[in-house]
Order: structure tokens, then sequence, then C-alpha cells
């Protein structure tokens, strides 16, 4: 089977997002592959170890995006592919569809691409159903169940009314959710290759399409407001006093 895990960079989920200079930075915290990726790229490797195959992780952006790419590289994808280009500045999520859909196309033979749920810097969450409208490939989201019957897919779903048993035919886009398994930790080796690892870099030109004319242009942004949050410990000689004094201050403020 040839599979593909479509990862992205994004800041360490402890940062804390400010404006600075009119423009939104995330300080000093480190970049990381998208969490949610991870669970893609452990749903391919586990696909390959079933069915054999190879994996390829895929990335859109800069030069940050390699360390998605070496991050599936090291868990133990077998090769990736950035896809970069100066035109791709602010691009939204339908854009990032398009330059997806066509990688896809232009490697060939792809039977599965796999998705994390979201990415945890815009959370938008449409990027896998895009890409799979875009080809006319089934989309199979929130899924937490892969199995292989012949030539079809038999998923589950995790969504919010319970679980959902869903059967599509390959090729298809696949959204996975944490229930896949947990992500399998870089070994050493593996970092080690990942590395070393010559990652090539297509441009729009070299899968076909034309600069995105859709992007996103931010017309201003502030901080939040900060809230000011005085807490105070009600004290008394016994439970009932403090209960009293308690009650006294929640109908002082006006909260009953």
């Amino acid at each position: 089977m040839k599979l593909v895990a479509c990862v992205k960079t994004t800041p360490d989920t402890t940062a804390t997002v400010k404006v600075d200079n009119g423009k939104a930075t995330w300080g000093d915290a480190p970049l990381v592959i998208n969490p949610w990726d991870e669970y893609a790229v452990e749903a391919a490797l586990q696909m390959k170890e079933a069915n054999s195959g190879t994996v390829t992780a895929i990335s859109v952006g800069g030069e940050d995006a390699r360390i998605a790419l070496k991050h599936a590289l090291a868990m133990g994808a077998d090769d990736a592919l950035l896809i970069s280009d100066p035109a791709l500045a602010n691009i939204d999520p339908q854009a990032v569809a398009h330059i997806l859909a066509a990688a896809l196309q232009k490697l060939g033979g792809v039977d599965l691409a796999f998705f994390g749920r979201q990415a945890i810097d815009d959370d938008s969450g449409t990027t896998p159903a895009q890409v799979a409208r875009l080809l006319g490939w089934p989309a199979l989201t929130l899924v937490s169940v892969i199995k292989v019957e012949g030539s079809s897919l038999r998923v589950e779903r995790a969504i919010e009314e319970g679980r959902q048993i869903v059967t599509a035919k390959s090729p298809a886009v696949i959204s996975l959710v944490k229930d896949i398994g947990e992500p399998r930790y870089p070994s050493f080796m593996g970092i080690r290759r990942a590395s070393k690892a010559e990652i090539p870099s297509w441009s729009l030109s070299q899968i076909g399409i034309p600069a995105p004319s859709n992007g996103i242009e931010y017309l201003s942004l502030e901080n939040a407001p900060v809230r000011e949050v005085v807490c105070e410990f009600v004290t008394g000689a016994n439970p009932q006093e403090i209960a009293e004094d308690l009650a006294d201050k929640i109908i002082g403020e006006k909260l009953l």
C-alpha cells in the first residue's frame, strides 16, 4: 500500500499567543509537529505494518515545516516531502487543500491519505474533507478504528452521538482521533536517520498549480483584555459563622 501522512508544524501546546508590534507571536515557545498529526503518522505506520507498503510524510510551508517531517521520519515514515513556495505566505485551509490534493495526484498510486483531526494553531479541522472533495475520494473523518476488508475499508467514527461504522473503497482520506492508539516515541536510530535525511522540496509549478489567490489578511490584531481576579478567603470561628459571612457577601454582590 502507498500511504501518505499529511503533517504540520505548530507551536508547542504550552505556548501563549500574544500580539507584539501588530503581529501574533508565540515568544520563545518551540515549534513541534502538530500533536493531532502524530496520530495520523501512527495510523499510517500501523497500516503499513499490517498490510505492508510505504509511508510518506508531506507538509506544506516554509523551512519550519521540516520539523514536523523529521518527527514523522523519526517515528518510522519511509520518506518525506515538503511543498514550499514564496507564494504560500498567509494561505488559508482551502488553499492548503488544493496544494495537498495536487501533491497526492503527482505522487500517484496513493491508497490512503492520513490527517490529524485538526491543527492546534487554527483549529479549522476542514483540510481533510476539502482534500477528499477535490480528489473525489471518500472522506472518513474522526476515525478511531480502521480495518481493511479486501479492497474496502471499514472504519469506526467517534462522533458526539456515539460510534458510527462506515465502509468505503480506497483511495480515501482519513482523519484520526486519539482512540487510534498512542503515537509511538521516535527511536534513537529513527532520530539519527531523520537528522541526516535529505527532504526534497516541490514548488507550486512542480505540482502544476498556480499561486493561490485566496489568503488570510489580518486587518488588526490586539491582545485580549486583561482580567483582574481577586480571591477573598472567608474565615470564621466556626462553620456557621463562615456560612453566614459567605451568604452576606454573595447577597451584597447581588450574585443571588
